[in-house]
């Protein structure tokens, strides 16, 4: 395998060394360098040997810089090869599920151990080869994130419609006999993977703790575009109960066992059996908050902290702001505490329900701009808008149906703030100041 270099930062270790944009690096250490991570792993040390061509000639050369000095050759891509893609095709994917009219982005299926490292994204084990598997050992790189949804075999190819599926415990034990931390997710589907699995799958997972740190359930998510799809059936208030109880009751046992309790129910289960929300504690530091674990009671919690501390309102204080349907009891919540404590505070929340994705999706991360128009122009009462930064993508320029935050507030009118996902920073926005 080869890299090819795309330019060559000048006053670098590379640039000394000789190499120039448009060489091609073969290896470090006769390690190989395929990809990003080969590139990065192997060049970090003061001393190595790089091999590589340029100018049509192969050559060596011992290079010398500092411990973890960037070696100065940048790419034509951030991970050097292609992303790796999904090879499954779950019966409860939500891309399946996407309508037309979105960023052409949103349409891949991303399946990257690489990614799992680097941004926290869940991979499926389904695609990795014996190099990747072994690289990730050899190069420690933990946590991985898993998206597992069963351990039974069987259940697992049928859900996945990969034949390689059922091999996901053996990998597992692998890696956790590595040292590599895991964090696993549990995708469920009613009638399906619960029940007497759910109780399989948190029992062989907890036995490789503490390498696996933490398991998540999520529902899954149904969208109106489900044409030609496995026909599934959502969690209803009694279905989504039982889920909680019985991942409540094995958490009490992991919690006596080793101190935590590993396993987790995502907010949504709550939120549809419309229970109340366990306490911070009940996190043990909220390990996968990125998957939902958690982010109403920590969004809670830092509001009311940043509440109780001294303000300054800045006048006129009016604002907007937008809530998807799940969330809008707890923002609601949040702004009348706000303006009981401070009464000149006029905020007025507006519940968006997803009318672009349809089915159950109600959480505020998948609003889009055209919803939010639709069901704000002409109500909102300030020219003030606040906006949760989960409606748009990394940079916050866009939202999933490719409207920028631009045209967003020249249709209706108004100043948009972006709200980070943290309480505190909501509940300063509210009162007039920054985040």
């Amino acid at each position: 395998m080869a890299i090819q270099v795309k330019r060559v930062k000048k006053g670098s270790a590379a640039f000394k060394s000789g190499l120039r944009a448009g060489c091609v690096l073969y290896k470090a250490d006769d390690h190989e360098l395929c990809d990003m991570l080969d590139y990065e792993f192997y060049t970090a040390k003061e001393r190595f040997l790089l091999e590589f061509e340029q100018a049509g000639k192969r050559q060596s050369v011992w290079v010398q810089k500092g411990e973890y000095e960037p070696f100065g050759c940048d790419f034509e891509t951030y991970l050097i090869d292609k992303q790796h893609s999904c090879k499954n095709k779950c019966i409860f994917c939500f891309v399946d599920q996407l309508p037309c009219g979105m960023r052409k982005s949103l349409y891949f299926k991303d399946d990257d151990e690489r990614l799992s490292f680097l941004f926290g994204n869940y991979i499926t084990l389904t695609n990795l080869s014996r190099r990747e598997l072994d690289r990730i050992k050899q190069m420690h790189i933990s946590p991985i994130n898993v998206s597992v949804h069963t351990v039974d075999p069987a259940l697992r190819v049928q859900m996945m419609k990969n034949r390689f599926a059922g091999n996901v415990l053996p990998l597992l034990q692998e890696l956790a006999a590595a040292g590599i931390e895991l964090n696993c997710q549990l995708v469920l589907c009613r009638g399906i993977n619960d029940g007497a699995y759910l109780a399989q799958s948190m029992e062989e997972l907890c036995r490789l703790f503490p390498a696996v740190q933490s398991v998540a359930a999520v529902p899954i998510g149904l969208t109106a575009y489900r044409d030609g799809l496995p026909n599934l059936t959502p969690y209803d208030k009694e279905s989504a109960g039982a889920v909680i109880d019985q991942m409540e009751a094995f958490g009490e046992i992991m919690l006596k066992k080793h101190k935590k309790r590993i396993v987790y129910p995502s907010d949504e289960w709550y939120l549809q059996a419309g229970r109340p929300m366990p306490p911070a504690s009940f996190y043990d530091g909220y390990p996968q908050l990125d998957n939902g674990v958690g982010m109403w009671r920590k969004f809670y919690d830092e509001f009311m902290d940043e509440l109780e501390k001294p303000h300054r309102v800045k006048l006129p204080c009016r604002a907007d702001t937008v809530t998807g349907v799940s969330a809008y009891p707890l923002i609601a919540e949040l702004c009348k505490a706000a303006a009981k404590k401070y009464p000149p505070i006029r905020v007025r929340v507006h519940r968006v329900e997803n009318r672009f994705f349809g089915g159950n999706v109600t959480v505020t991360g998948l609003l889009t701009g055209t919803d939010i128009i639709a069901q704000c122009e002409g109500r909102l009462k300030s020219r003030r808008l606040l906006l949760p930064s989960t409606t748009l993508r990394a940079e916050q320029d866009l939202f999933l149906d490719d409207i920028s935050l631009t045209e967003f507030s020249q249709k209706l009118g108004v100043l948009t703030q972006v709200v980070p996902q943290d309480g505190g920073a909501f509940c300063r926005m509210l009162l007039g100041g920054e985040a």
